[in-house]
């Protein structure tokens, strides 16, 4: 199957994506302009713009609706704060449904970046507004809109993005009503993508990049790279396991093949990387490519937007042209 046969059909699909669900603010500050603070001493730190984007599970939600598909809808947990009035109007510019949004009290999950204004580089301490796993109510609720709004999509992607011991939104009780979910729905993508998690998930799709692998391997008490007990311990029906600018080797019982890909040379931006790998191979797998099919198609989504400052997108010209370049 063909990229542009997988983009024309693109738009007949309806992905939710579900987890954690941030904003990232983009700040540009003057460090000209930094002054101690009469209070204390230390030097302000001058923010003089800033912008704000759906972040973590939502720069999947980016990327699905740059691509074009039918419907894009998310679903989490949002405070009832600035930020996550912030975040809210950032999906409904781009188009993105949040109507299955869970507000709760406390801070919404924001990335606060800090770019110096004469540089464009990231190079003071990102400040993070951590969420943590919702109240029983809250929690109950997310697992009841997830079993009741699953089945209307062609894929369901699990953001795992929380990077602490107690993790966020994907509780086990979401992981166990996703086990449930892939049983009752056969014909559903389930895509799963977690940071420190991936072998706690059970009969997904599942999808870590190498590093995530090897720690998931080390959890699980086995040699890092013996992926395909990762496989068997979760049942998942498929694993890709990505490699960065080196290929994506795919597990699908007992079969293994790996994809090879052009490395792209002096990247701009990595970041988000893997989630617009995840937004390109999911619905090139609910187009109706082959594992191998979507792991190229989403090689091609991730090339382009890694030449971009921040978590860019890839639109279907942009992907069409990057691999006129990358063939060429």
């Amino acid at each position: 199957m063909t990229s542009a046969e997988i983009l024309k059909r693109i738009p007949e699909l309806r992905a939710l994506v579900v987890g954690d669900i941030c904003l990232d603010r983009w700040c540009r500050y003057d460090p000209r302009l930094a002054e101690p603070s009469r209070e204390t001493g230390i030097d302000r730190v001058a923010v003089i713009a800033a912008e704000t984007t759906p972040g973590a599970g939502g720069t999947v939600a980016n990327n699905l609706a740059a691509l074009g598909c039918g419907k894009v809808s998310v679903l989490g947990v949002v405070g009832d704060d600035g930020h996550g009035y912030e975040l809210r109007a950032a999906l409904e510019k781009r188009g993105i449904d949040q109507s299955l949004l869970v507000t709760a009290p406390g801070a919404t999950f924001t990335y606060t970046k800090l770019l110096n204004t004469y540089t464009d580089v990231e190079d003071l301490g990102r400040i993070d507004y951590l969420s943590f796993p919702p109240p029983p109510e809250v929690a109950e609720e997310v697992i009841r809109r997830l079993v009741e709004s699953a089945p209307n999509y062609d894929c369901v992607l699990i953001a795992d993005q929380m990077e602490t011991a107690a993790g966020g939104v994907v509780t086990a009780a979401v992981r166990d009503a996703l086990a449930v979910l892939s049983q009752n729905c056969p014909g559903l993508l389930i895509w799963v993508d977690s940071r420190m998690r991936i072998e706690q998930f059970r009969g997904v799709t599942i999808k870590p990049n190498e590093r995530e692998a090897d720690e998931a391997c080390e959890r699980m008490g086995v040699a890092r790279g013996q992926y395909r007990a990762l496989l068997e311990t979760t049942g998942a029906p498929m694993l890709m396991v990505t490699h960065g600018g080196d290929g994506v080797t795919i597990y699908r019982d007992a079969e293994e093949s790996r994809v090879q890909t052009r490395k792209v040379e002096n990247p701009i931006d990595i970041c988000g990387a893997g989630d617009s790998f995840s937004a390109g191979a999911a619905l090139a797998l609910c187009a109706g490519a082959t594992p191998e099919e979507a792991a190229r198609f989403a090689h091609l989504v991730t090339s382009v937007t890694i030449m971009k400052l921040g978590t860019g997108t890839a639109s279907p010209n942009e992907v069409l042209a990057a691999e006129k370049s990358l063939t060429a």
